[in-house]
């Protein structure tokens, strides 16, 4: 059809748009399509694509081609509306219409290929695009996007040929560069020598693809590479914050302590939310001898996130050590009374206030942990000691018999109950 209509409405509906007058655009427009002609209507149709106006833009183009029902260049603007509108049925069906012998029978396949691949029908989807390279052997975007079908469906050793196939053609497709991808399948079947050796033809400084070529060599046992890679990538994008971590990580392992440290704590810079950052560095820390710094750390990253375990679980041990018992209490009674409720805290607590000669304070928690650890021998055997350090026997008994029941073999807690129990009737 063709397109270069100039009517003066047509004109001076583009002049308002461009002037911000949309409303006034619009109505120029709007009156003037009853009495457009089919050339007119069709640039019209254009203008409505150009600005969002997708649904009228749909009406204009479905008439069209009801009356041009052979015109593919409308099936192919309304295939485009119907994706772009997320009515990918109605974009299929349209598809679906084109033939070998039509001008655009190879982007309908593509196209089709994708809306399949989006529905999960992976297997139609295939067909399509093998329908696509049986037309046209030699096209790299074809066997590209093969490649890609076969790496979203986890079939790596599949993906390979078609990128190979792809790169030897046009390195680079809509802005991707093939080698990039060629490491990724590479990588994702262990082959990590042939994944370094396309990482390292990848020409774009792009961030996530050195995170990746950093990531993939920490994997492969080539720390060097993977600090060389990082580091470049420090430089470059200082904000970049998931490299931190894994840097650090990387210079530990080659014993480079104190570079793992600072990159540790670089990293808070960028990212003082980041939990997991505040609980390398003080282990780091802590396997440096900085003790103060490690505990900072570690309640900083507990202070982001009351359920981070593993940063819990250090202060405690750590505490222990430094026979801070003090120091357990209040920590563990705070996270209880912002609503960290676990049984492991109770049973800590316990234990903490024993030492510390606080005994209601303890026994509470023996007894708030006795509902979750009534079948854990250690935590009853613990229970059943403190009951009789506190001269309630009949309990202690009661808690070692439970205990009994779960190591029947222990002779010397059996000994002992019967000691127990003999005292009790000589009282009576």
């Amino acid at each position: 059809m063709r397109k270069d209509v100039h009517m003066e409405e047509i004109q001076q509906a583009v002049r308002l748009m461009e002037a911000n007058r949309t409303d006034e655009a619009l109505k120029t427009l709007q009156s003037y399509l009853p009495e457009a002609d089919e050339e007119e209507r069709f640039t019209i149709a254009e203008l409505y694509i150009q600005w969002g106006m997708l649904e009228e833009a749909k009406m204009i183009l479905k008439e069209l081609s009801q009356r041009y029902p052979k015109e593919n260049e409308l099936k192919i603007m309304l295939s485009e509306i119907h994706i772009d509108l997320e009515e990918d049925e109605e974009a299929i069906e349209l598809l679906n219409q084109f033939g070998p012998e039509d001008e655009d029978y190879l982007p309908s396949l593509m196209q089709l290929a994708d809306l399949y691949q989006s529905q999960g029908l992976f297997e139609v989807a295939e067909q399509k695009l093998l329908a696509a390279k049986q037309a046209a052997p030699n096209e790299a975007v074809i066997d590209f996007a093969l490649g890609e079908l076969s790496f979203s469906n986890g079939e790596y050793n599949k993906s390979i040929p078609f990128y190979e196939n792809a790169y030897s053609r046009e390195p680079i497709i809509g802005d991707i560069e093939v080698a990039a991808r060629l490491a990724e399948a590479y990588a994702a079947t262990g082959d990590f020598e042939q994944s370094l050796a396309h990482f390292q033809k990848v020409e774009e400084e792009n961030a996530d693809i050195k995170f990746r070529y950093g990531f993939v060599a920490f994997q492969a046992n080539r720390t060097d590479i993977a600090i060389k890679v990082w580091e470049d990538l420090v430089e470059r994008d200082p904000y970049y914050q998931s490299v931190y971590p894994l840097l650090a990580q990387a210079y530990e392992s080659e014993g480079m302590m104190e570079e793992a440290y600072q990159m540790a704590h670089s990293g808070h810079a960028k990212d003082e939310f980041n939990k997991e950052l505040y609980h390398l560095a003080g282990t780091l820390a802590h396997r440096q001898g900085k003790k103060e710094e490690a505990y900072q750390s570690m309640k900083e990253a507990v202070s982001l996130d009351p359920g981070y375990k593993e940063a819990i679980l250090f202060l405690i041990e750590n505490y222990k050590k430094d026979e801070d018992y003090e120091a357990i209490i209040d920590l563990l009674e705070h996270l209880l009374d912002l609503g960290e409720a676990d049984p492991n805290y109770h049973w800590e607590l316990a234990k903490a206030y024993e030492i510390e000669e606080q005994y209601s304070e303890a026994i509470n928690h023996y007894e708030v942990a006795y509902n979750s650890f009534k079948e854990d021998s250690v935590f009853l055997k613990e229970y059943g000691y403190f009951l009789v350090e506190e001269g309630r026997m009949g309990e202690a008994v009661r808690i070692f018999r439970e205990y009994m029941k779960i190591e029947p073999t222990d002779s010397d807690i059996e000994d002992f109950v019967h000691r127990l129990e003999n005292r009790e009737e000589d009282i009576t």
